[in-house]
């Protein structure tokens, strides 16, 4: 064999080979979205509810997770239709949201007498009583809390994060000191505040949970709230777990609500919208959203109006 026709083979080769390596590369780069799309951190997400059955020992309790948006009063409304949830649990974790949005959420929660908790639910095949439970790692935050006092019975978890931080416009909280602000904005910020006390006073809040929550920028870490604070802003009515949702266990023995910590954090911000009060008068509002901040100055934009 010639020393061309080798070398026409050797090229032959090693271009068949680089053409399989490049179509190789190319399925894994369009298999990875698939794969990154299926590891979703459901807390950023608009906020969803499930009712999760129970054994015959209970009734069950509702999962409340994610973003409160504008979208979620009536997504709540819609979740109800049907359903007799007077006096039932909403488990939360949640990072928080639009503030108006959590106000009229709130109201309907309480007007159905709703009792409300911290956790996650997780399926658990093993468990003593039933397919699902109720575990502590998890966190309430920002406004999310406000929805926590909207509770009749109220009760955290030792293992449940619950943080507070200040309101904001929503698309200035990047880069909060850096942004631009009219009076509109101060307006309001201001007006939305004003909002926020009268609710927390309805729900039987204390000033000390506007006080904390008011103190903390959107440029510091939130304020986790402890036991002595959960107490004195009058957020937590009871210790017993079982005024809220049955003594249930997993596999580990851990009891319901019951764990360890570990660290989550995001912001809530506010917008002008009207509130609703009552189910049938949810409206579509504009509002900004809940999300951690991201390195680099916000860009201004301008206020968000009803």
């Amino acid at each position: 064999m010639s020393a061309a026709v080798l070398l026409k083979a050797r090229v032959s080769t090693t271009l068949m080979i680089a053409l399989a390596a490049i179509s190789l590369g190319v399925m894994a780069i369009a298999a990875w979205p698939a794969r990154a799309r299926d590891v979703v951190d459901v807390r950023k997400l608009p906020m969803r509810f499930e009712w999760v059955p129970c054994q015959e020992q209970c009734r069950g309790w509702i999962s409340a997770t994610g973003v409160i948006t504008s979208e979620t009063p009536k997504a709540f409304e819609d979740f109800a239709h049907g359903r007799d949830l007077r006096g039932a649990t909403m488990v939360l974790d949640s990072s928080g949201g639009s503030v108006n949005d959590a106000i009229a959420l709130g109201r309907m929660w309480r007007g159905l007498g709703l009792l409300t908790t911290v956790g996650a639910t997780i399926d658990s095949p093993r468990s003593a009583t039933g397919t699902a439970a109720v575990i502590p790692d998890a966190s309430c935050e920002s406004m999310c809390v406000f929805l926590l006092l909207s509770g009749k019975v109220r009760y955290v978890p030792p293992g449940a994060r619950v943080r507070v931080h200040q309101i904001w416009m929503g698309d200035r909280a990047n880069d909060a000191r850096a942004a631009n602000y009219t009076a509109q904005d101060l307006m309001i910020v201001e007006r939305d505040i004003g909002r926020l006390a009268k609710y927390t006073f309805d729900m039987g809040g204390s000033g000390d949970l506007l006080e904390l929550a008011l103190s903390i920028p959107p440029w510091e870490a939130l304020h986790q709230l402890s036991q002595a604070e959960l107490r004195r802003t009058n957020i937590v009515t009871t210790d017993a777990v079982a005024d809220v949702l049955p003594q249930r266990t997993i596999e580990s023995e851990t009891p319901v609500a019951a764990g360890d910590r570990k660290p989550i954090q995001d912001r809530f911000s506010s917008s002008a919208v009207s509130v609703a009060v009552a189910p049938s008068s949810i409206k579509a509002t504009k509002t900004a959203e809940a999300a951690p901040p991201v390195s680099g100055a916000a860009t201004p934009g301008p206020a968000q109006v009803q």
